[in-house]
């Protein structure tokens, strides 16, 4: 039995570019040509043609079939690897669309994980941009007990009083609002102790997480605000040592 490159790819569900190219890379051996030049493909090369299709298409990579040989092998150990690497693509995908569903359900901003963003309602545009850069450099545990903060913390009317402060606040009306807001403050954390203590575990150099924060306030909070967060940090931090 003699068939022509055409022939045999079409026999075997491909195409002339296909065959070429099993050539080229090594996959498929070259057949022997009769006396007019043309080549002539027996029964084993459409067997190894079927076979790289039918590994392909089950999504085995050309390298890995090329790894196989040409044995007649059951590849149980590459389709293994392939059933395990398909698991983890399915587990991933489902998480996705749990998120996506969430996020569209909700409407959540996208630039914050759909669990946190649930919260951010809650809090003004500046407080979700600090959300945004504590998710990126708190670390799994510290994300976890700071998403959980958040989801208890239920905004005071003095919450509102700082998103309005303007940054030329006199003295009196800074110390005033931090006087308000530290009782909050300190609520929070005694609720949540974890959020400081994981704050010991989060990726980076020791202090990295602090003075990534520090300098994110600078930015997304005006002089006034800047003031009070400094005034209630000083005022946690002595309570701590006390």
């Amino acid at each position: 039995m003699a068939w022509s490159t055409r022939q045999v790819a079409e026999l075997a569900g491909t195409t002339v570019k296909a065959v070429r190219h099993y050539h080229k890379v090594g996959l498929l051996d070259r057949p022997e040509r009769d006396t007019n030049g043309y080549k002539r493909y027996g029964v084993p090369h459409l067997v190894r043609l079927l076979r790289i299709r039918r590994l392909s298409e089950l999504g085995v990579s050309l390298a890995q079939i090329a790894a196989l040989g040409d044995a007649d092998e059951h590849p149980e150990e590459a389709l293994r690897v392939l059933d395990a690497e398909l698991a983890a693509a399915a587990d991933r995908i489902q998480r996705v669309r749990a998120e996506l569903a969430l996020i569209l359900r909700q409407s959540l901003p996208t630039d914050l994980p759909a669990d946190l963003a649930a919260t951010a309602g809650n809090f003004s545009e500046a407080d979700r941009q600090l959300m945004v850069v504590y998710s990126r450099v708190a670390g799994p545990s510290g994300l976890a007990a700071y998403r959980r903060m958040l989801a208890e913390y239920r905004c005071a009317p003095a919450d509102a009083e700082f998103a309005q402060l303007p940054a030329d606040a006199d003295e009196n009306t800074r110390r005033d609002l931090a006087r308000r807001l530290l009782p909050h403050a300190i609520d929070a954390l005694a609720k949540h102790p974890d959020v400081l203590s994981t704050q010991q575990q989060a990726p980076g150099q020791t202090g990295h997480l602090a003075h990534t924060l520090a300098s994110a306030m600078t930015e997304i909070y005006n002089a006034a605000q800047v003031d009070v967060l400094a005034r209630i940090g000083k005022e946690l931090r002595r309570r701590d040592k006390g």
